[in-house]
């Protein structure tokens, strides 16, 4: 089913999703497909189209993946137990998106899809110019699969604490990590309920800059 949605009501409400994920319902492969089709079509930066989507169902390496995620998860939280951080005196903006960091940490194995864009080559050590090259193009598609995704009643968050431990999370799904790189880790799931709204954002003028800074 597609939401009634216009076109700034999608790229307007499209938002990062965790506690709002619904965990039970399991998301059918044809609709994955849908999006996944439609990410095809994001403008790419190169001659060919070199990126790939592992789509991750099995319960167990969802598991797998959610532990290594929970480790990179505490090296950047800096707390062995993120729980305790819900009770940290924070800024209530800040203290909202702590507890719902929190909240996927506690449930990412839960999560009934995990989609791990890849791109071919890596840039390890490469220049600025080689490493915005590369990524250029996957991150176009990966968005291009959120927003479908959010057309179609699913929630989608980018997360990246998988990737200090890339290698290992190459090692539970078969991706070759000498030839491919990982950047990100989706979590993809219908939502509860699907009236998102837009975000607070600062004013306009204070981020944008013309013709110089």
């Amino acid at each position: 089913m597609i939401l009634d949605l216009s076109l700034d009501e999608l790229l307007s409400t499209t938002r990062c999703v965790r506690r709002r994920l619904d965990l039970e319902r399991p998301v059918e492969r044809e609709v994955l497909e849908e999006c996944l089709r439609l990410a095809q079509q994001a403008p790419t930066a190169g001659y060919k189209e070199d990126w790939h989507f592992v789509v991750v169902t099995d319960p167990e390496k969802r598991a797998a993946l959610a532990e290594l995620w929970r480790e990179g998860g505490r090296r950047y939280l800096g707390a062995d137990d993120p729980a305790t951080l819900r009770d940290a005196d924070l800024p209530p903006d800040r203290k909202r998106l702590v507890e719902s960091v929190v909240h996927l940490y506690e449930h990412l194995h839960e999560v009934p899809v995990h989609v791990i864009p890849c791109i071919e080559g890596r840039t390890d050590d490469k220049s600025m110019l080689a490493q915005a090259g590369r990524w250029s193009t996957i991150a176009p598609a990966t968005w291009s699969f959120m927003l479908a995704a959010r057309s179609r009643g699913l929630g989608t968050v980018w997360t990246t604490f998988h990737l200090m431990h890339e290698r290992e999370a190459a090692e539970i799904l078969g991706i070759p990590y000498d030839e491919v790189t990982q950047i990100a880790l989706i979590p993809t799931a219908y939502t509860k309920g699907t009236d998102f709204k837009p975000a607070r954002r600062n004013p306009l003028e204070s981020m944008v800059h013309w013709d110089r800074w």
